[in-house]
C-alpha cells in the first residue's frame, strides 16, 4: 500500500473533543467479541504471523543498553526469522518494521541498519516520565533527529490530561511535530496512568489534532499498559479523525505484548475496526523485544504441520 499524505493536523477544536464521552462497559463488552468470528488454519495463520512481524518495532530500553546488544537487535530486526524459514516461507524480504532505542543509542543503531531501508525510532521528551522542561524535550527530539533517528516516540505530559488541559496539551503535542520535521512522530499516552477511557479518547483526539502520525498506547512501564479496552478507545478515534480529515493516523501497540496469540489479536483489532488499509507498517505497529521469539515459534510449528487452530479471519 502506498502511504498517503502525513497527517498535517488541525486547529484544537474543543467543540468536538468536549463532546468525547466512552462507554467503558460496552468497550470491554465488545473488545470479548475480538477473534471470536473465524477460524483460520495453515498458510492464512502463517501469513498472519508474517505480518506481525512486519508491523514490529523490535525495541531495547534499559539503563544497560550497549552497542553491541544494538547491534544483536539490528541483526534480528534484519533476520527476524531464520534462514531455512525464510526459505520456506518464501519471504525473503521479511524484516522488522523498525529498532527503537534510546537516543543516546541511536547513532548505534543507524550504523547497524545503514543500507537496509529499516529506520530508526527513538523514544524522547523525557521517556517514560516525561517529567522535564518543553526546552529539554525538544532539544532532545531535534538531537534525536540530527544523529539519524526517522521516526520519534515522544511521552505527553500526563498532568496536563489528568488536569484537563487540553490546550496546553495541544501546544505541547505540536512543538513536538515541528521539532521532528520529517520524521514520523509517534504520541505515546501512557494511558494506563490516565485517569479514565475518556480521557484517553480525548488525549488521543487531541494529539492527531497536533499533528500526530501515530498514536501509541503505553511507554511498556506502566502497571498497565496495551490493552485491549486501551487500544479500542484509541482505534475509534483514528477512525473518527479519518471520518473527520480524510487523514489517516497509524497506531502503535507497546507494553506486555510477549506472544504470537496476543499480537493476532491486535492485528485483528485493528482489521476489524479500522480496515485493511490499516495493516501495514505504514499505519500499524507492534512495540515489543521477546514477542519477535514467540512468533518465530509458531511460524516454526505452522510450518511443520503441527498448527492449532486460531480465531482469527483472515487478512483480506
Amino acid at each position: 500500500m502506498v502511504q498517503q499524505e502525513r497527517n498535517p493536523g488541525m486547529p484544537l477544536d474543543m467543540g468536538l473533543i468536549n463532546a468525547i464521552v466512552v462507554n467503558k462497559s460496552a468497550t470491554v463488552r465488545r473488545c470479548g467479541e475480538l477473534g471470536t468470528r473465524r477460524i483460520v488454519t495453515g498458510d492464512h495463520q502463517l501469513a498472519w504471523l508474517m505480518r506481525a512481524i512486519s508491523c514490529m518495532d523490535l525495541t531495547t530500553l534499559k539503563g544497560n543498553d550497549t552497542p553491541m546488544r544494538v547491534f544483536r537487535l539490528c541483526e534480528k530486526a534484519k533476520m527476524p526469522v531464520r534462514q531455512d524459514m525464510i526459505k520456506k516461507l518464501g519471504k525473503s524480504d521479511l524484516t522488522a518494521a523498525a529498532v527503537c532505542v534510546y537516543p543516546a543509542r541511536v547513532k548505534d543503531a543507524v550504523r547497524a541498519l545503514k543500507g537496509t531501508g529499516i529506520p530508526v525510532a527513538s523514544v524522547a521528551t523525557g521517556f517514560p516520565s516525561g517529567q522535564t522542561s518543553l526546552k529539554v524535550k525538544l532539544e532532545e527530539i531535534r538531537q534525536a533527529v540530527v544523529d539519524g533517528a526517522e521516526e520519534i516516540d515522544v511521552v505527553i505530559s500526563r498532568d496536563k490530561v489528568a488536569l484537563a488541559q487540553w490546550t496546553e496539551l495541544y501546544d505541547e503535542i505540536r512543538a513536538f511535530r515541528e521539532a521532528c520535521g520529517a520524521a514520523s512522530l509517534k504520541v505515546i499516552m501512557a494511558a494506563g496512568e490516565l485517569p479514565t477511557l475518556t480521557h484517553l479518547a480525548k488525549a488521543s483526539m487531541i494529539a492527531m489534532m497536533a499533528g500526530a502520525d501515530f498514536i501509541k498506547t503505553s511507554t511498556g512501564m506502566e502497571e498497565v499498559n496495551a490493552t485491549f479496552p486501551i487500544g479500542m478507545t484509541m482505534v475509534r478515534q483514528i477512525r473518527e479523525y479519518y471520518e473527520l480529515t480524510g487523514h489517516m493516523v497509524g497506531f502503535k501497540a507497546a507494553g506486555g505484548i510477549n506472544d504470537a496469540a496476543t499480537a493476532l489479536v491486535w492485528l485483528s483489532l485493528i482489521r476489524e475496526e479500522l480496515g485493511v488499509e490499516w495493516l501495514n507498517s505504514n499505519y500499524f505497529r507492534i512495540g515489543a523485544s521477546s514477542l519477535i521469539n514467540d512468533i518465530e515459534r509458531s511460524l516454526w510449528v505452522g510450518l511443520t504441520g503441527m498448527c492449532a487452530a486460531r480465531t482469527y479471519m483472515p487478512l483480506a
